[in-house]
């Protein structure tokens, strides 16, 4: 067998495994949110996704307060403080 030949097998089998992998994930993932957080007067929209609406909220509250808070104290009251809005989709 050729050097060519090996690489392409073995390309092919990393797309197949890459493609395999990408199904598994976004398989899981069934809930989409965007959630808006306004935090100590500031205010930001993310999105997150999972299995259920609840870890999609509660992913996309996290990522948001991640942006609007300096620390974890702040980043731990910006993920208690109720959103704005919250948008789901399925």
């Amino acid at each position: 067998m050729g050097q060519r030949t090996r690489l392409a097998i073995g390309a092919l089998l990393a797309l197949a495994f890459a493609s395999a992998l990408l199904i598994a994930t976004l398989g899981q993932m069934q809930v989409s949110c965007e959630v808006c957080v306004e935090f100590d007067g500031r205010r930001a929209c993310r999105e997150g996704a999972a299995e259920d609406r609840e870890g999609a909220v509660r992913q996309a509250q996290s990522t948001a307060c991640a942006i609007l808070s300096r620390g974890i104290t702040e980043g731990m009251r910006c993920d208690r403080t109720p959103p704005i809005s919250v948008r789901c989709t399925e």
